[in-house]
């Protein structure tokens, strides 16, 4: 059954949640909480349409809709100003939070919604950066709140990351797990602890590479090329922890312990680590490690990884290429070449640095 899905504040992310929301079937409105002028309401309503449009245009070109029902999307997404907030607040069945980063902003977000906000509603912050522990005490119904971090596109990216905080009741969290499952969506749960799971990451992997380019180990474009195709297609087919698994923690232990002589204390390794390697927990060799694998056909398992990270290569344009005389009937052409785009869009270039 379709929910009525409501965004407080109508920024890039709240419009990337709508057109998801809209895109899968239901209603989304956009919900202004500041007072404007009514030309100021009207250039931000047109706005906040004409991005969602571009967005679900986008999809189209991608194959993903055809363009003649762009329309019907449109027509699942509303935006409500200062004057009709109470009613739209009062009929969303969740409300997710997308106001800036700022505990003063989600203050006075929370403070004028919460008193028109259903009982049964559930309500989510999307910040990136605080923690739901120290949100809930902005919200009228704390067992009902949580924090659902998306990540941009919002419309196109498929993890949601869900951190309740202590007191966040089961019926809410699987409540908003159902619906962004609905949609597509695969949201995972995480602590109440500061970065979540991909910031968190990302973080240190931006960072450092920033630093390598400081320090002159290698261009921006070889540094760019370096993570598409050996160190993202890899963890887009595997993840992390069976990264480590599938290559031998060992090989993680040694290698960090060096880094951290040379390069410093923030490639300490994890204490896990230190553990698992005292007690033999080496992943995919011994059975067992981050994963157990003593029911797998580790052969099976292996071609498995193998044909993920080929066929992903392949859309890449970068799958191993053997010579004419081996290639068979349908295999791509020639070493180096293109994967063909869908609908003429051009291969990956980088930008000069």
């Amino acid at each position: 059954m379709p929910a009525l899905i409501g965004l407080i504040g109508a920024g890039r992310m709240g419009r990337g949640i709508a057109q998801a929301f809209a895109f899968a079937g239901h209603e989304a409105i956009l919900i202004d909480i500041k007072r404007r002028p009514a030309d100021q309401v009207d250039a931000l309503r047109r706005e906040c349409l004409a991005e969602i449009d571009a967005g679900v245009s986008m999809m189209a070109r991608l194959g993903a809709i055809a363009d003649q029902d762009r329309a019907r999307v449109l027509e699942r997404t509303r935006f409500a100003a200062w004057a009709d907030a109470p009613e739209a607040l009062g009929r969303c069945d969740v409300l997710f939070e997308c106001v800036p980063e700022t505990l003063e902003a989600k203050r006075s977000a929370f403070a004028a919604a919460c008193p028109a906000i259903r009982d049964d509603a559930v309500i989510a912050s999307t910040t990136s950066t605080m923690l739901s522990s120290d949100l809930a005490a902005l919200v009228g119904r704390p067992e009902r709140f949580l924090n659902a971090h998306w990540l941009n596109p919002a419309f196109l990216v498929p993890i949601v990351e869900l951190s309740p905080h202590a007191t966040t009741s089961p019926q809410a969290l699987q409540a908003l797990e159902s619906i962004l499952r609905g949609i597509g969506k695969r949201p995972v749960r995480c602590a109440t602890s500061p970065g979540y799971i991909v910031p968190r990451l990302q973080s240190l992997i931006l960072n450092e590479a920033a630093r390598m380019v400081e320090e002159g180990v290698a261009s921006p474009e070889q540094i760019d090329e370096a993570i598409r195709l050996g160190f993202g297609f890899r963890y887009a087919t595997m993840g992390a922890l069976e990264f480590i698994d599938f290559g031998g923690l060992d090989i993680l232990y040694h290698a960090n312990r060096y880094l951290e002589r040379t390069l410093g204390e923030r490639y300490r390794l994890a204490p896990v680590v230190e553990r698992y390697m005292a007690e033999g927990r080496l992943g995919v060799r011994t059975g067992r490690g981050f994963y157990s694998y003593g029911e797998r056909d580790l052969a099976d398992y292996r071609f498995e990884v193998c044909r993920r990270q080929f066929r992903l290569l392949e859309q890449l344009g970068a799958a191993p290429q053997a010579d004419a005389a081996l290639r068979s009937p349908g295999s791509p052409a020639a070493p180096g070449a293109t994967t063909p785009q869908p609908d003429g869009l051009p291969a990956h270039r980088s930008p000069k640095p």
